[in-house]
């Protein structure tokens, strides 16, 4: 006997929707929002074979980690193309539709499922994405630095204010009280993060030198040791994708199109899955306007038809997102090996 079952999850409450695929009967209802809420639930079903999809949301990592302890299969559900599937809202919106849904997509065999990465590979996501946030923090502080300072009528400030020269120009200059003591705090936190930067992207490194995915990675032009691991640890496990373009497709730099007809109308980019996949990716294919990079001439050609920096980057950057999904295919399971 099989239960197939969907899951709706918040914080204070999770929805489940489950099927008894051989007698037809449906059970409904709420369990708490804890790991041992959810066994408890897995375990009313015996030694029946019991499926949940979960949705990619916040809190799937401890319900697909209890549900796995109870001896369930766990289906994660990619947020977007489950969504998408249902169409337009056309009626109301319940967590209770939404557990019905899930269900009924994993019993027709319909549900875009998500990749769930080994421990070691959650730990070193988790590590490139505090690294990410740290360093987009810095950069607001370090903007309402120059803002006040352009508020003020100070021209010319140096890019790098914390520096020896910049630390000396900021001292002359004449501003209020409170626009100093602004300055005084962001300059604060700017050292406080950092303080966090420094041993985390010493780990980072240390990772990218010894993992043989982010070795092979790193051959291609303008992969270094900090877009490495985020390239590889968002990029995952590749043979789950079928063609090279569904890796630019995950990180969400591919062209929406609206086709119908003789009509063909490009949009934006799509900006879906991964942003970090997005960045690093992104902030690779910028090397190719250098003079050795073995891009620079579709750089330059691109750039010729009349494409900005960042167009032109971009379109470096899917050539990017297809190398290394080759790469990391051609190496095989030993792409993702911890490092011991």
């Amino acid at each position: 006997m099989t239960i197939v079952a969907g899951f709706d999850v918040h914080r204070a409450q999770i929805t489940f929707d489950a099927l008894n695929q051989d007698t037809g009967e449906v059970k409904r209802g709420r369990v708490g929002a804890t790991p041992e809420a959810v066994r408890e639930w897995a375990g009313r079903f015996g030694g029946e074979q019991v499926h949940v999809a979960v949705e990619a949301g916040t809190g799937w990592l401890f319900v697909c980690e209890a549900l796995r302890e109870a001896g369930a299969a766990a289906h994660l559900a990619e947020p977007a193309e489950t969504s998408a599937l249902r169409g337009p809202r056309r009626r109301a919106k319940t967590d209770r539709e939404d557990a019905r849904w899930l269900r009924t997509l994993l019993c027709e065999g319909r549900l875009p499922e998500a990749w769930i990465p080994p421990a070691h590979v959650r730990e070193w996501r988790t590590r490139t994405r505090l690294r990410k946030t740290l360093v987009d923090e810095r950069t607001r502080w370090l903007a309402r630095v120059q803002a006040t300072l352009f508020h003020h009528g100070v021209a010319g400030v140096p890019d790098k204010l914390l520096s020896a020269l910049g630390r000396e120009l900021l001292a002359g200059f004449e501003l209020p009280e409170a626009a100093r003591e602004r300055i005084g705090v962001a300059l604060a936190l700017i050292e406080a993060i950092d303080g966090q930067l420094a041993p985390l992207e010493q780990e980072l490194r240390q990772l990218a030198r010894r993992q043989p995915g982010c070795r092979a990675l790193m051959r291609h032009y303008g992969i270094g040791e900090l877009t490495a691991p985020t390239i590889l640890c968002e990029l995952g496990d590749v043979a789950r994708l079928s063609a090279s373009r569904k890796a630019v497709r995950c990180a969400g730099i591919d062209i929406g199109v609206h086709r119908s007809d003789r009509r063909s109308r490009a949009g934006k980019l799509t900006k879906q899955s991964s942003p970090q996949l997005r960045w690093a990716l992104y902030e690779s294919a910028q090397a190719a306007c250098r003079p050795t990079s073995p891009d620079r001439a579709d750089y330059l050609a691109l750039k010729a038809r009349g494409l900005s920096h960042p167009r032109a980057s971009l379109t470096i950057a899917r050539k990017l997102a297809r190398r290394c999904f080759h790469t990391l295919r051609e190496l095989g399971p030993e792409a993702l090996e911890p490092i011991t």
